[in-house]
């Protein structure tokens, strides 16, 4: 089993997250859950880097409600080095620890060639996109009001709607290499009475990028309370033929590898016997169950 989908910075403001000693902690919970091998993959507008990419395009969008609740979430997360953070999963995978070098990069729209320009120098062995906001609205950010309210008054359909725009975007500027829980926009518990036309346009959207899906064990932690992606969504993606990793999207040691084999039952069920892995940004197919 892999796990591809691991933070090394807890959602707590901390002082102290660049250290070898955590990596080998998590490789060991991993071991302990029957994952072999460990992709770190700190989000992307953690770094003073990406943000000097991208700039402040939440002031390039028109006001919302939730323009200064991004302002102040990128003025909390974006003070780190990634440098500093290659350089510590670098020095893991030199230490022998299973590790892979990853990052996951958040979708910008019309900028996603700068953050791919900004990321080729580094030796990454894999990236992850993920669909975290649409315009100013972190719709995923279930302990935020500002954010949760905007359920309340927006259309749904038309958020799922936005949200698979968005998520064919990312795909079409093959700038990542694996799609992270694929179907978010679910998170908060807010279904279209009919997902399967979204599903349809998003499994098609993988399909012609090429991309991996993870299949991640978050979702059951969320308010709707299901695996990523929804079985009837995992359903299309198997029928494209696409690949899939697994993953926990752990920000702590105690989530790591969590529900794994979870994940590969419900693989196994439709047929899939072999993970995508990948080093240089390169898939390699191995065992699910190795």
């Amino acid at each position: 089993m892999l796990d591809y989908h691991l933070h090394l910075w807890p959602h707590e403001e901390s002082s102290v997250w660049f250290r070898l000693d955590q990596i080998a902690d998590y490789c060991e919970a991993a071991r302990a859950n029957g994952v072999s091998e460990l992709a770190l993959t700190e989000h992307a507008y953690r770094f003073r880097d990406v943000r000097g990419a991208v700039g402040d395009f939440w002031t390039r969008q028109g006001h919302e409600p939730t323009s200064a609740a991004m302002a102040e979430y990128w003025a909390f997360h974006a003070r780190n080095s990634l440098e500093e953070y290659v350089t510590l999963a670098q020095a893991a995978k030199d230490e022998g620890l299973p590790v892979k070098i990853g990052l996951e990069v958040d979708y910008y729209r019309g900028q996603m060639d700068e953050v791919a320009a900004l990321l080729a120098p580094y030796p990454f062995d894999v990236l992850i996109g993920s669909v975290h906001w649409l315009g100013t609205w972190q719709f995923d950010d279930i302990d935020n009001e500002v954010h949760m309210r905007e359920w309340s008054v927006r259309d749904v359909e038309a958020s799922w709607r936005d949200y698979a725009a968005a998520l064919d975007e990312l795909c079409a500027t093959r700038s990542v290499d694996v799609l992270a829980h694929p179907d978010l926009i679910k998170v908060a518990g807010y279904y279209v009475a009919t997902p399967e036309p979204f599903w349809d346009a998003m499994a098609e959207s993988a399909a012609r990028a090429d991309v991996s899906i993870e299949c991640s064990s978050a979702g059951w932690k969320k308010p709707v309370g299901e695996a990523y992606p929804a079985e009837g969504f995992l359903d299309r993606l198997v029928a494209q033929g696409l690949t899939f990793t697994t993953a926990s999207d752990a920000h702590g040691l105690e989530r790591v590898g969590e529900r794994a084999g979870d994940l590969a039952a419900t693989l196994e069920a439709r047929g899939v016997t072999q993970l995508a892995s990948y080093r240089a940004r390169t898939r390699e197919m191995v065992e699910l169950r190795a």
